[in-house]
């Protein structure tokens, strides 16, 4: 004879189907888990793409007035070894007459070393003006020649259709000679 719920455990809800629902919900959730867990995991940076997100550079090398390129998170980064001139240049700019009003030292941790992401805030160039003999523009720093965005040596828009200065990477120095990017 089959034995049927009794009225305490009908009331009480407790039948063995209630039971099943619950275990298969549960391995259902755990097997979602299971998927879940591999695609999420793909999302996260490969090691070659984290090794990308910082630069160390060696400031030693790098002579007064000399200026070098790096490469960090795949755009030009450019350092500026400043000489006292250009500092005093750039200190001696009016920054209300500025498009982007941004003083000198907001943009430099040290006044001999200016660090840029050397890429045109207008349409993405690459601004002439790291190596000797490039025109540096109107104001002695940088020039995009795609449409005549010319930077001073603080790496400010000062004239033509840039609506911003060359931005500033994060950075510190780790070091009297060594900073590091990113």
């Amino acid at each position: 004879m089959a034995e049927t719920a009794t009225p305490a455990q009908a009331e009480s809800g407790e039948t063995r189907r209630d039971f099943l629902y619950l275990a298969a919900a549960g391995m259902g959730a755990i097997g979602t888990a299971c998927v879940a867990w591999p695609l999420i995991d793909s999302m996260n940076p490969s090691a070659e793409v984290l090794a990308l997100a910082s630069t160390e550079v060696d400031l030693g090398p790098i002579a007064e007035g000399q200026r070098v390129t790096v490469t960090w998170r795949g755009n030009p980064v450019f350092i500026d070894h400043r000489t006292q001139a250009q500092i005093q240049q750039a200190e001696d700019v009016d920054i209300a007459s500025l498009p982007d009003p941004q003083a000198d030292a907001d943009r430099v941790e040290t006044p001999e070393w200016l660090i840029v992401i050397g890429v045109c805030t207008h349409l993405g160039c690459v601004p002439l003006g790291q190596r000797t003999g490039q025109s540096r523009g109107d104001f002695g720093g940088w020039f995009c020649p795609c449409h005549g965005s010319h930077y001073d040596t603080s790496g400010r828009i000062r004239k033509g259709p840039a609506p911003l200065n060359l931005p500033v990477p994060p950075y510190q120095f780790t070091g009297d000679n060594i900073i590091v990017i990113g």
